[in-house]
């Protein structure tokens, strides 16, 4: 590299963190705004509460839409132990 290519180089890796960090702000406003949750359609899959049952396996409460699903995970396969029964809704 000869020394007038220097400031160049230097310029461009500055823009490209510049560019790099006006990206990560923008995600991270949109994210605290909520701006993904509104215009994706809001999130069909939810994790509603995970148990350890021992040092490999876990059971998870799961929602899927409005239905609610029981698995089974880290064993020797993942199982789906059943769905749950919908819930009244409170009207």
């Amino acid at each position: 590299m000869t020394p007038s290519s220097l400031p160049s180089f230097v310029t461009a890796i500055a823009a490209l963190s510049l560019v790099l960090a006006l990206i990560w702000v923008g995600a991270r406003l949109a994210r605290a705004g909520g701006f993904a949750a509104r215009f994706g359609g809001g999130r069909e899959l939810a994790v509603l509460e995970t148990v350890s049952l021992d040092s490999r396996r876990r059971v998870h409460l799961v929602r899927c839409g409005q239905r609610r699903v029981l698995l089974l995970t880290g064993g020797g396969s993942d199982v789906v132990a059943g769905w749950l029964p919908q819930e009244e809704s409170e009207a």
